[in-house]
C-alpha cells in the first residue's frame, strides 16, 4: 500500500490540513509508513463541533424512521467495500483476516440494528397524584455528542458511538485513533457517497490532548464517549467536569476466568486460547488471568500449554489463515516485554513464549505463566497482548474474592457444569459482564459495561441507546 496523504471530514467535506503537521500511520507487520493524517488542532475539533450544532436541529426533526434509512444506506456502503475495508484493517491494525472481515460486517449489522430501534425507543405516561392531570416522560435527543476511538476495534467503534447517536437524533463528532485512522476515512467517504445531511457525522484527526480536549472541554457538547485507557477517561471526565457534560467511558479490563474442576477442560481450554490470541490479546474484555481449581491444574496446563503451542502468527496481510499478527506498536511490544520480565523476576515460570521475534513486527509469541502468586502485578495490571498467568484456587470462594481483586470490573468469565456453582458465581462476582462456558464476546443487543476504574455508563441494545437521550417531563392538567 503507498503512502497517502489523508483529509479530515467536516461538514460534509474532506478538508485540507491547516496546521502543516503529518502523523505517520505504520503497518505494526512491516513497520513501514503507509499513509499520513493531519495532526488537527483545536481549532479543527471546534469547526466539527461547529457544523454537528448547526445540523442537529434538522437532523433532530426528521422521523426517526427517516434517520433509520441513513443508518441502513451507511451499512450497505460498508457492505459494498467490505474487502478494501478488511484489508486497510489489516494494514494498520495488524489483525488476522477473518477478525478483520467480522469487524467490517459486525459493523454494517450494528448499523442495521440501531436503525431498527427508531419505532422501539418510546417514553412513559406516570399516573399523577391530581384529578385531570398526566404527566409525561419524553426521551429526547441530547444534541451534539462526540466520540474518542481507540486503536483495537477502531471500525466497529464509529458505528458503536454513531449508530445509537444518529438514531435518536444527535449529530456527532469522532476522533479515530491516530495510530489506525485510514478506516474512518473510508467510513467518511461512504457517508459523503451516499449524501448524509452535512455535519451529521464529523471526523477530525489528531491527538488526545489537543483534539480529544476539545471534544471534551467544549461547552456546545451534550456528551462525550470515550473507548481507551484509564488516564484517557480521566482525563476526558476532567475536560468534561468544567461543563459537566455527560460522559460514557469504555476503560481497561483485567478479565479473570474461573475454571472449576467440574468444567469441559476442551470447551475451557478452547475458550480462554481464543481469548488470549485474538488481536494478539489486545482486546479489554479477554481472560487476562486464569484460576484453576487445583484438583485439574496438571491437565489444565498441558491442555492449554498444547494448545498455545499450535497457535501460528506473522504478516496477516501475506497469510489468511494466522491465529494472531503482531501487537500494536513498539511501544506496546516493550510494554508486554516489560511485564512478563517483572512477572519472572517475581517467581513466576515461563512454560511458552516470553521472548519478542526477532526480525521486523512487532511480534510477541503466545505465552503461559506459572508459579503465579495472587499479589503479583501481572494479576493485576492490563498487559494487553497474548499472555496468560494462571494461578490455583481450593474454593470457589476463594476463586471469587481473587477474581473481584481487582481495580478493574470489566468482564468475567467462569467455565462449570453445575448450574448452582454458576449462580453462585454470577452472585459474587463484581464486573460489568460474565460469561458462562463460552468465549468473551458479546453481543450487540447486550449491555457492554464495566465497574470501577473499566468505565461509566456502556454501549450496546436498549440501555445504550438510551445513553443518547435525555429526559423531559411535563405535566398536562385538563378540564
Amino acid at each position: 500500500m503507498s503512502t497517502t496523504q489523508k483529509r479530515m471530514y467536516i461538514n460534509g467535506e474532506f478538508v485540507e490540513n491547516r496546521s502543516g503537521k503529518w502523523i505517520d500511520v505504520v503497518n505494526p507487520a512491516t513497520e513501514q509508513v503507509i499513509s499520513q493524517i493531519p495532526e488537527g488542532s483545536a481549532d479543527d475539533a471546534k469547526r466539527a463541533i461547529d457544523a454537528a450544532e448547526a445540523a442537529q436541529p434538522g437532523w433532530e426533526a426528521l422521523p426517526a424512521v427517516e434517520r433509520g434509512v441513513w443508518l441502513h444506506k451507511i451499512a450497505a456502503g460498508i457492505r459494498e467495500r467490505a474487502a478494501e475495508l478488511t484489508d486497510t484493517i489489516i494494514a494498520e491494525g495488524g489483525k488476522t483476516h477473518g477478525l478483520a472481515q467480522t469487524e467490517v460486517l459486525f459493523t454494517a449489522d450494528y448499523l442495521d440494528y440501531m436503525a431498527e430501534w427508531a419505532r422501539r425507543y418510546e417514553g412513559e405516561i406516570i399516573q399523577s397524584d391530581r384529578p385531570n392531570e398526566n404527566i409525561f416522560v419524553f426521551r429526547k435527543a441530547i444534541g451534539v455528542t462526540t466520540g474518542i476511538l481507540p486503536w483495537n476495534f477502531p471500525f466497529f467503534l464509529i458505528a458503536r458511538k454513531a449508530a445509537p447517536a444518529l438514531i435518536t437524533g444527535n449529530t456527532i463528532v469522532i476522533k479515530p485513533s491516530e495510530i489506525t485512522p485510514n478506516n474512518a476515512v473510508i467510513f467518511a467517504e461512504i457517508i459523503h457517497k451516499i449524501g448524509l445531511p452535512k455535519g451529521v457525522i464529523n471526523f477530525v484527526t489528531g491527538y488526545g490532548p489537543t483534539v480529544g480536549q476539545e471534544l471534551a472541554a467544549n461547552p456546545k457538547v451534550g456528551m462525550v464517549s470515550l473507548t481507551g485507557s484509564v488516564a484517557a477517561g480521566i482525563a476526558t471526565m476532567t475536560a468534561a467536569a468544567q461543563n459537566v457534560t455527560k460522559v460514557s467511558l469504555e476503560l481497561g479490563g483485567k478479565a479473570p476466568a474461573i475454571v472449576m474442576d467440574d468444567a469441559d477442560l476442551d470447551l475451557a481450554v478452547k475458550a480462554i486460547v481464543s481469548s488470549r490470541v485474538i488481536n494478539s490479546g489486545q482486546v479489554c474484555n479477554c481472560a487476562e488471568r486464569v484460576y484453576v481449581q487445583k484438583g485439574i491444574y496438571d491437565e489444565f496446563i498441558s491442555r492449554i500449554k498444547a494448545a498455545m503451542e499450535q497457535v501460528t502468527f506473522g504478516n496477516t496481510a501475506e497469510k489468511k489463515a494466522l491465529d494472531m499478527g503482531p501487537l500494536i506498536s513498539a511501544a506496546a511490544l516493550q510494554r508486554v516485554e516489560d511485564k512478563v520480565a517483572k512477572a519472572v523476576s517475581q517467581g513466576a515460570k515461563v512454560l511458552l513464549g516470553g521472548k519478542r521475534e526477532s526480525g521486523t513486527g512487532y511480534f510477541y509469541p503466545p505465552t503461559l505463566l506459572v508459579n503465579i502468586k495472587q499479589e503479583m502485578p501481572i494479576m493485576h495490571e492490563e498487559v494487553f497482548g497474548p499472555v496468560l498467568p494462571v494461578a490455583t484456587f481450593d474454593t470457589l470462594e476463594e476463586a471469587i474474592a481473587m477474581a473481584n481483586d481487582s481495580e478493574y470490573g470489566l468482564t468475567s468469565s467462569i467455565y462449570t457444569q453445575n448450574i448452582n456453582t454458576a449462580m453462585k458465581a454470577l452472585k459474587g462476582l463484581k464486573f460489568g459482564e460474565t460469561y458462562i462456558n463460552r468465549e468473551n464476546f458479546e453481543a450487540m443487543q447486550g449491555f457492554h459495561a464495566g465497574w470501577r476504574k473499566s468505565g461509566v455508563g456502556g454501549a450496546d441494545g436498549k440501555h445504550g441507546l438510551q445513553e443518547y437521550l435525555q429526559t423531559h417531563v411535563a405535566y398536562l392538567q385538563f378540564h
